[in-house]
């Protein structure tokens, strides 16, 4: 996958793809639809996204809480894996956000990125102040030579599939709602870095993860598989993880920390994804370390029969 950043400067074998224009944050099955048209719309175009770093959001609303179910490199890596050839990842910034819809459509759809068909979701707004409307981009596609689908919203069960829709479910704990929307497991994805070996201490050693600039899921333990992506442990593994801020050690920055089943080995500097399938129970603070270190040997226990179930 070929991963573009300047609409200005587009070589001429990267241009007259069909792409999906959106924030795909999360990949979930309203974005794996939106994308599939795309596909479809022009089998013999190389498929390609729009999307747009940092997220809109993020730009508009910088001191905002952390709200990001991926992060780009996540985002990039998913988007490889359903078939996408060419990812038009744009800087988010003043001269684009003050683009008019009109020069939205001209600037960087027709004259800059040179597509030939575009696919947005019902919903979809775009230019300056989101004055554009998908029903705009049909007409802008008219006058400047690309095509244009407007995919139908998605539902999962009764739930509208949507990103915010996803947030929810896993801010109240419910991972297999948010993975019905998603289309997969949640993941949270990222390199272990070094801790206070706490877990080692207790007798389960835990590998530990960064979850700023992500939105964060109920802090609590939950039954996890995991994807060791690199070096010489790299395989998949069941385990349990913990999010939150270690209330039993004084006060710490949220992370999640994991303890894979049946491992043994070093960890750090490998790259892991961590898959939130169940949620246990919430973080609590035990009277002694007793009581934390059976509580955990139950919660492994818990978690081993769900994983099993699975």
């Amino acid at each position: 996958m070929r991963i573009i950043r300047d609409y200005k400067f587009v070589t001429p074998k990267d241009k007259g793809a069909s792409v999906a224009i959106g924030n795909f944050d999360g990949v979930h099955i309203g974005h794996q639809s939106v994308i599939d048209l795309a596909r479809n719309a022009a089998p013999d175009a190389p498929l390609g996204i729009m999307t747009f770093e940092p997220h809109p959001r993020e730009y508009f609303a910088s001191d905002a809480p952390a709200f990001r179910l991926t992060s780009a490199e996540t985002r990039a890596h998913r988007l490889e894996k359903l078939g996408v050839k060419r990812l038009y990842e744009l800087p988010f910034n003043t001269a684009l956000s003050s683009l008019t819809p009109e020069e939205f459509a001209r600037d960087v759809i027709a004259d800059g990125l040179g597509l030939a068909h575009v696919v947005v979701g019902a919903d979809f707004c775009f230019g300056k102040g989101r004055a554009g409307t998908a029903q705009d981009l049909e007409k802008f596609g008219e006058i400047m030579g690309f095509g244009v689908k407007i995919a139908p919203l998605v539902q999962a069960s009764d739930s509208l599939v949507s990103s915010t829709n996803i947030r929810q479910a896993l801010t109240d704990g419910r991972p297999r709602d948010a993975a019905k929307m998603l289309g997969h497991w949640h993941r949270i994805d990222g390199p272990v870095i070094g801790g206070e070996q706490r877990g080692r201490d207790l007798g389960f050693p835990t590998a530990n993860m960064s979850i700023d600039g992500l939105h964060q899921p109920k802090h609590g333990v939950y039954a996890v598989l995991v994807d060791v992506l690199d070096g010489p442990h790299a395989g998949s593994y069941n385990g349990a993880s913990s999010i939150g801020v270690r209330p039993m050690f004084g006060t710490n920055t949220a992370n999640i920390e994991t303890f894979l089943f049946d491992f043994s080995g070093d960890l750090y500097g490998a790259t892991l994804s961590v898959a939130l399938v169940d949620y246990l129970r919430p973080e609590m603070k035990f009277d002694d370390l007793d009581s934390l270190i059976a509580q955990m040997g139950r919660d492994c226990d818990q978690c081993r029969d769900i994983l099993a179930a699975l």
